[in-house]
């Protein structure tokens, strides 16, 4: 007769040793949608600036919301959120108790 065989097949051992978990969290993403958000914000600021008219061209720059803080939102979320988005580790329970 036929022995049965008990052991796992080579698939299920590769599954078992290759378990990868996705190292970024929901917070990881909550953090890439504000920034995504405040990218878009200051490009929007940004295009607030343009202009075709050649007579309106420095008066329309002259907007500090294009000149100063559009920049300024998108150097926060390029050069800050993101990185922060990317590097954001959640706090692990060591309550081990001796």
């Amino acid at each position: 007769m036929a022995r049965k065989r008990t052991s796992t097949t080579r698939k299920q051992q590769r599954s078992a040793r290759n378990t990868w978990n996705f190292p970024l969290t929901r917070t990881n993403l909550v953090y890439f949608g504000i920034a995504l958000g405040v990218i878009v914000v200051g490009y929007g600021l940004m295009a607030t600036g343009i202009t075709s008219d050649p007579n309106l061209y420095l008066e329309r720059w002259a907007n500090p919301l294009a000149i100063v803080v559009a920049p300024v939102l998108l150097v926060i979320a390029y050069c800050i959120i993101v990185p922060v988005a990317i590097m954001k580790r959640q706090a692990k329970d060591n309550n081990t108790q001796a």
